[in-house]
């Protein structure tokens, strides 16, 4: 199989766009990360009958996914690396590790795409060469199976100046390194929105044809999150992939719809806030 018979997979027929769901967040070892998916098995569940394109989930969790039946289910995203970059207080030495034969197990598990971090955290090189590493390890591996590559370009902010996995939305090092993600073969680019949304459209540019999907990040009220992404879409986003502003709102389901009516339907921020309660 190609990587672009799974890539039609992964995106929506009807809007040519993609609303991935990301349940990963167990994989770091962060607590802050639990709330909403304790029972992870129940909060897949309750996506699933919500209908998105794909949910995203590690080699432990994709079984949830996978035992449910029938062909209409959310494809499963494959998160490929682990990394402790994500507290509020680093450990001395930080690390961004890749799980063994990631595109073999990707195969056994069915899913649909695989996913690795490139991280950019101030003084911290060396887990920027680790995120290369894993990316030179697994692109060959991607294009012998068909399988297609989503890279996470992601920038921090100082941890002393904002405390633990504050991503940083300067444009001018968002867009060199989705550039650089694109370079080292990404078929996908999830990459954070710009500081200023209404200049998301130079991260779509410089990504030259990549579909460009925008990541949640940390918990936003249902105002902000639905404009943005309205914003986002109109700049050229090709879809969303959202955890936290999902799962650990009150109402997952319903931000799900929501979500989804802009992203595949061109629904208003204010049209979408109605299927949420």
């Amino acid at each position: 199989m190609s990587a672009s018979a799974r890539l039609n997979r992964l995106f929506n027929g009807k809007s040519n766009r993609c609303f991935d769901v990301a349940i990963d967040h167990g994989f770091f070892n962060e607590p802050s990360f639990l709330p909403g998916i304790e029972d992870v098995g129940r909060a897949i569940r309750v996506v699933v009958d919500a209908a998105p394109d794909a949910i995203q989930l590690t080699i432990g969790q994709a079984r949830h996914l996978q035992s449910l039946a029938g062909k209409e289910k959310p494809s499963l995203v494959l998160r490929t690396d682990v990394a402790n970059v994500y507290g509020t207080d680093l450990p001395r030495a930080l690390f961004s590790r890749m799980i063994e034969a990631p595109v073999e197990q990707a195969l056994r598990l069915d899913a649909t795409c695989v996913v690795v971090n490139l991280f950019r955290i101030p003084g911290q090189p060396e887990v920027t060469d680790q995120c290369i590493q894993n990316i030179l390890r697994i692109k060959p591996e991607c294009e012998r199976y068909g399988m297609p590559l989503m890279i996470e370009p992601l920038v921090f902010q100082p941890n002393e100046k904002a405390g633990g996995y504050m991503v940083d939305g300067d444009e001018h090092k968002i867009i060199p390194l989705v550039r650089q993600a694109v370079e080292l073969g990404a078929d996908i680019i999830k990459a954070d929105p710009t500081s200023d949304p209404s200049l998301y459209h130079r991260v779509v540019q410089v990504a030259g044809g990549i579909p460009v999907l925008v990541r949640g990040g940390s918990r936003a009220s249902d105002d902000e999150i639905l404009q943005r992404t309205e914003e986002l879409i109109k700049q050229g986003a090709a879809g969303i992939v959202y955890g936290r502003n999902i799962i650990q709102h009150p109402n997952p389901a319903g931000m799900t719809r929501a979500l989804m009516s802009i992203v595949h339907d061109g629904a208003s921020a204010e049209e979408a806030g109605r299927l949420v309660s």
